[in-house]
C-alpha cells in the first residue's frame, strides 16, 4: 500500500504546492507528472519543467519501512482529490503501471510512468552566496516589483526579476521596457556584489508560496542557479543569462513633486480608465497649481475628466500615460500617500512612497 487512509486535505496540500510549475501540454509526457517518493513514513512530492524544480513532503502513518517511487499525472490527481468530499479518507495503491485512488465507493485508476525516467535538475551551486531573511519581507519585496516583468519578450533577460546582492542589501528590479519597478530590503550579513536574473515563473511561484509570518527563507545564489528552502519546500531554478538594463540610469531625479492621497488618485484613475481607449489605455495628466485633471477618451468620442484638488505648486505639465501601468504601481504601495515626481512632458514619471523609502516606480510617457 502506497498511502493508506490519508485525509484528503493532507494529501492535497503538498500536491498544490508543487503543481504550479506543471504544464498540461508538454513535449515530454513525464513533465506533466508528479514524482511521488515514499520512504518509511514520509512521501516526497517533486515537479519540474526542466527549468524549475519544486519539492515538498508529507508525513504518513506507515510502519513497513518500504521505499517506493512512481510518477503520476499531477493535474489529474489534483482534480480527483479536489472533487472528493471534505475530510475524505483516501487510499493510494500502486499496481504495475497504474495507480489506484480509493475513497468511500469511488475508484480512480491513473496511468503512471517510471520514476527512473523523471528528469531531476542537476545541482549547479558551486561558490554560491547564501542569505537568510523573513519570508514576509521577501514576499513584500517581490509583490512590489513583479508586475513590471516582461512576458515572453524576445529580450529574454527582461522575463524575470533582477536580484542584486550588495553588502547587506537585496535589491529587486523588474522592467518590460515601458516601466521599471525597484525595491530593496536588508538582511544579516555582508556579501560581495552579485547580480542574477530569476525567471518570471519562479518569481510568481515564490510570491504565491511564501508565508506572511516570521518564518525564514534560505536562498543560495550561484551564477547558474538559485535554491530556496522555506516552509518544508525546496525550490531550484535555472537563472536567465544576459545583461539586465542599467536600472540606475532609468531612475530619474526630479524637482517637481506632487504629494497625493494614494486612494484618491487610484479611484480617479479607475474611473478614467472606463472611457480610455481599449487598446492603448492612455490617460492624460494635466497638472497645474493646486489642481490635477485626469482625462481619458476613446475612439467613440467618449471622454472622462476627473479633477482633484492638490497642494502642487510646481511647473504646469500635460503628459500621457498607460493607466494600467499607473494603477499597477499604486496597487503595490501599502501606505496612504504616493509621491508623483515629474520632469518635462517627454520624460518618465517617478512614483515613490514615504512609507517605503526604497520603492521606486518609473513609467515612460505615451502620446495621446
Amino acid at each position: 500500500m502506497f498511502i493508506e487512509k490519508a485525509v484528503k486535505e493532507t494529501l492535497l496540500k503538498p500536491l498544490q504546492t508543487v503543481i504550479g510549475i506543471v504544464e498540461r501540454k508538454q513535449t515530454m509526457p513525464i513533465l506533466s507528472n508528479i514524482l511521488l517518493e515514499k520512504n518509511a513514513n514520509r512521501i516526497r512530492f517533486t515537479s519540474t519543467d526542466l527549468e524549475i524544480q519544486m519539492t515538498t513532503t508529507m508525513d504518513i502513518e506507515d510502519q513497513t519501512g518500504s521505499v517506493e517511487a512512481i510518477t503520476v499525472g499531477g493535474k489529474k490527481l489534483q482534480e480527483i482529490l479536489r472533487i472528493l468530499p471534505d475530510q475524505s479518507k483516501v487510499t493510494v495503491d500502486v499496481q504495475e503501471n497504474k495507480i489506484q485512488i480509493r475513497s468511500n465507493k469511488s475508484r480512480f485508476n491513473l496511468q503512471t510512468l517510471p520514476a527512473s525516467d523523471f528528469p531531476v535538475l542537476k545541482k549547479q551551486l558551486e561558490n554560491a552566496n547564501k542569505i537568510r531573511l523573513k519570508q514576509a519581507a521577501l514576499k513584500k519585496l517581490l509583490e512590489s516589483v513583479h508586475f513590471a516583468m516582461a512576458q515572453q519578450d524576445v529580450r529574454y533577460y527582461l522575463n524575470g526579476v533582477l536580484f542584486v546582492i550588495e553588502n547587506n542589501k537585496l535589491i529587486a528590479v523588474a522592467t518590460d521596457g515601458h516601466r521599471l519597478a525597484y525595491n530593496a530590503i536588508l538582511f544579516d550579513g555582508n556579501l560581495e556584489r552579485m547580480e542574477v536574473i530569476v525567471p518570471r515563473k519562479a518569481i510568481i511561484e515564490l510570491s504565491k508560496l511564501l508565508d506572511e509570518g516570521d518564518e525564514e527563507i534560505e536562498i543560495e545564489f550561484s551564477t547558474l542557479q538559485l535554491k530556496a528552502i522555506f516552509s518544508d519546500i525546496e525550490m531550484y531554478t535555472k537563472l536567465i543569462e544576459g545583461k539586465f538594463p542599467d536600472y540606475k540610469r532609468v531612475i530619474p531625479s526630479y524637482t517637481n513633486h506632487l504629494i497625493i492621497n494614494r486612494i484618491v488618485v487610484q479611484q480617479a484613475l479607475q474611473r478614467a480608465a472606463i472611457l480610455s481607449n481599449e487598446k492603448f489605455r492612455g490617460v492624460r495628466f494635466v497638472l497645474t497649481e493646486k489642481n490635477l485633471c485626469i482625462i481619458s477618451s476613446n475612439s467613440e468620442q467618449e471622454e472622462a475628466q476627473i479633477e482633484i484638488e492638490t497642494d502642487y505648486h510646481g511647473e504646469a505639465i500635460d503628459i500621457g500615460f498607460n493607466v494600467n501601468y499607473l494603477l499597477d504601481g499604486l496597487n503595490s504601495i501599502k501606505g496612504e500617500t504616493a509621491i508623483f515626481s515629474f520632469g518635462d512632458p517627454n520624460s518618465s514619471i517617478l512614483i515613490t512612497s514615504p512609507e517605503d523609502i526604497e520603492f521606486r516606480y518609473v513609467v515612460m510617457p505615451m502620446r495621446i
